[in-house]
């Protein structure tokens, strides 16, 4: 019976971060699609009773506010996955745009806020603390 190695020859020195068949950097991680996922629910919450998501176009970050409060992960979700329309905007308004859920998001959110709730509170509070 040959004895066992735990780790090849091959492989036994190569960096986790590295292809050992073509020796190429690994690809790294896709980036989590939605980075807090309980500011999401929670955007999702208050865009289902109606309240405006406003934008800057002014701003090169992903800040948004939702009747004052400040999101700051979930506006490219929520603009990337089509669940806002854009209101019309008055002249006034400037560079500042104004967004409800639109038909395809109300549904998503109807949905993902249910599977929420149903949730045991300690996912809930877990996935608060942890993003």
């Amino acid at each position: 019976m040959p004895p066992f190695h735990p780790q090849s020859p091959s492989t036994s020195h190569a960096s986790p971060n590295v292809d050992a068949a073509t020796k190429a950097p690994a690809p790294l991680p896709a980036p989590a699609l939605i980075p807090d996922r309980a500011e999401f629910i929670d955007a999702l919450t208050r865009l289902r009773r109606g309240e405006l998501l406003v934008h800057s176009a002014d701003t090169s970050d992903e800040r948004c506010l939702i009747e004052g409060q400040v999101l700051y992960t979930s506006w490219k979700p929520l603009s990337d996955f089509g669940l806002l329309d854009e209101l019309p905007r008055q002249p006034r308004q400037g560079r500042i745009h104004c967004y409800r859920l639109s038909p395809r998001g109300r549904d998503f959110a109807d949905r993902a806020c249910a599977a929420w709730k149903q949730k045991p509170l300690w996912q809930r509070l877990a996935v608060r603390l942890a993003g």
